[in-house]
């Protein structure tokens, strides 16, 4: 098997890192449409390894998406719920840039950052109107694998 190597972070390894999620997090946000859009749609989907968050008109059409690698976290942290809080964080600010009042929110996936993506939308001024869990769940699924025979 071999044997497991423990990684040890430093202060300042932690500190470092720390300051270039923050400064990712603080750099302007460009935002490609000129159009203002006073209603919205805010998809999370929020997988194991990472939380994606995208932000779209009412139509469906994508103005904004951001995930936790975008925002600054690697590995295993952008499975964190504060990487899914800071990236809910970013598609606020772009919500503002873009004049968005109401929103809609569709949650899919199982990970850790559902509740704290959404918790965070709803903590940062914007107006809320629905949120939906729209996890995609088998209806009895696939056929199941052969027994074993030994």
């Amino acid at each position: 098997m071999g044997k497991k190597h423990i990684a040890e972070t430093s202060q300042e390894d932690t500190i470092k890192e720390k300051e270039k999620v923050d400064q990712t997090f603080k750099k302007e946000i460009k935002v490609k449409s000129t159009e203002r859009v006073s209603e919205g749609r805010v998809y999370v989907s929020s997988s194991y390894n990472n939380t994606i968050v995208t932000l779209t008109n009412s139509k469906g059409q994508v103005l904004a998406s951001k995930s936790a690698g975008a925002v600054g976290f690697k590995g295993a942290k952008k499975a964190t719920s504060f990487a899914a809080s800071r990236v809910a964080e970013a598609i606020v600010n772009i919500c503002k840039k873009l004049a968005v009042e109401k929103i809609e929110v569709f949650i899919k996936g199982v990970g850790a950052g559902r509740e704290s993506a959404v918790r965070t939308l709803v903590n940062q001024g914007l107006n809320v109107v629905s949120i939906k869990d729209v996890t995609p769940i088998p209806h009895n699924g696939v056929r199941p694998k052969k027994v074993r025979r030994v």
